[in-house]
């Protein structure tokens, strides 16, 4: 017994050290129930507010791309001072462009706009896709600290229905042991049997400790993923009893379709998505672009002092319409070429992703039909190993029973109690293990 309880405490140890102190607002005391756990942990745990944040990320490239094809406006301004200009020679003569030491000024207005822009499209469309792989993974943050606080409430249950057990067993090791003791003093029975009570009820209460113990890392673990005060007092009224009935049989064979919800895959069909977009990309860099470029100036030459606002300025305007049509780059092959090869590495994961996804269903499908089995000659163990403690306990009242036999019948109560809550706990954590794998909301 003292092995399974050190076993439970062990059970709840992981992920402790990583308590942190912030969460929820300090509230005294809390009753919960799963339901209000997991609403909870969504609300307040930090992973999940990081992930609606990076969708927010994602919406804004989302902007960014289209913007792409909104037109640019830019102002430029120059002064400049000829020190000494060029001279145009021929055979007629000599020609100055322009006045040494003279100042020329010009301000312009530049307007390019986009008419076809075949990357930009393309680069429009793969926001979206990037925008569905963030939801996806936020979903993917969400399903797995379901999965974790639906394991961790389990382990609470687990634990507190240990606890009590063991407790019940030192309260009849206390009864058995003060009913000794009075019987010792009057000589009924002898020091023998008195030190094996006491030695059976100290041994419980140590067990108790143990239990209490363990109950205090369950809810502590619990807290920590819910993303709430760690001295805050929860009190779990539930018990695993109370999901007995929700113990079905399921079939053990995982058929292809119903992995399609599960986040890993959908993430790695979301990737491959990109990746045939990215495959779109690279092929506009073979395809022409047209843009529109209207522009406007004021322009002064050949001023002698540095007064600009006196000067004589000339307007004028062009419009441009420019095509570049690429002709030849080497690196655009080997993108493409690097892209496909990303594109086969994908599907060859998804492959091996699904293998591994439809062994780990069937696997917590047959241990949920494993438990389900063994759990009505856990249920009937639990009733005969009570009726052999009221039998013992009779024998022992008039005489033709041992204390040794009282001390043994209560202990296989315990124990087939135990047994019987911790197949419980197993169907459950394999049912929420297979949820999760599934891609179950």
């Amino acid at each position: 017994m003292t092995l399974i309880v050190s076993a439970l405490v062990t059970l709840m140890a992981p992920g402790i050290s990583r308590a942190q102190g912030n969460g929820a607002a300090s509230v005294g005391n809390m009753n919960l129930n799963l339901k209000k756990a997991i609403e909870i942990a969504l609300a307040e745990n930090p992973t999940i507010r990081v992930a609606d944040k990076d969708i927010q990320l994602k919406e804004i490239a989302d902007k960014e791309a289209w913007q792409a094809l909104l037109p640019s406006v830019s102002a430029s301004l120059s002064l400049s001072h000829s020190i000494q200009v060029a001279a145009i020679k021929t055979a007629m003569g000599e020609f100055k462009m322009g006045a040494d030491g003279s100042t020329t000024a010009t301000g312009g207005l530049t307007m390019t706009l986009p008419i076809y822009a075949p990357a930009v499209y393309q680069n429009m469309k793969m926001t979206k896709e990037d925008i569905l792989l963030a939801q996806e993974k936020a979903r993917s943050s969400r399903l797995d600290l379901i999965n974790q606080v639906t394991k961790a409430y389990y382990a609470a249950l687990l634990s507190k229905d240990s606890r009590d057990v063991i407790q019940r067993s030192y309260n009849v090791a206390k009864q058995n042991y003060e009913v000794v003791d009075k019987k010792f003093q009057v000589g009924k029975v002898s020091e023998y049997d008195k030190i094996t009570a006491e030695v059976q009820m100290r041994s419980m209460g140590s067990s108790v400790t143990s239990a209490e113990t363990g109950l205090t890392l369950a809810l502590l673990r619990l807290k920590v993923l819910m993303g709430i005060k760690t001295d805050i007092d929860i009190n779990i009224t539930d018990s695993l009893k109370a999901y007995e009935k929700d113990l079905t049989l399921a079939k053990a064979e995982v058929n292809e379709s119903e992995l399609s919800n599960n986040t890993s895959v959908r993430q790695l069909d979301m990737s491959q998505n990109m990746l045939e977009r990215s495959t779109k990309l690279l092929r506009t860099n073979f395809l022409p672009t047209v843009a529109m470029q209207l522009q406007g100036s004021y322009t002064s030459y050949s001023n002698d002092n540095w007064n600009v606002f006196k000067y004589k300025y000339s307007p004028a305007s062009s419009l441009a319409l420019s095509v570049t049509i690429p002709i030849f780059q080497a690196s655009n092959w080997t993108k493409l070429k690097s892209n496909k090869i990303q594109i086969d590495q994908l599907a060859d994961t998804r492959t091996n992703t699904m293998r591994q996804l439809s062994m780990a269903a069937q696997s917590y499908r047959k241990n949920m039909l494993t438990t389900i089995t063994k759990l009505e000659s856990d249920r009937e163990a639990v009733r005969q190993a009570d009726k052999a403690v009221t039998i013992s306990a009779k024998r022992y009242d008039v005489g033709r029973g041992t204390i040794l036999e009282l001390n043994q019948s209560e202990t296989a109560l315990t124990q087939a109690e135990l047994t019987y809550h911790q197949s419980i706990y197993d169907y459950l954590t394999n049912k929420a293990d297979l949820d999760y794998t599934l891609g179950r909301e």
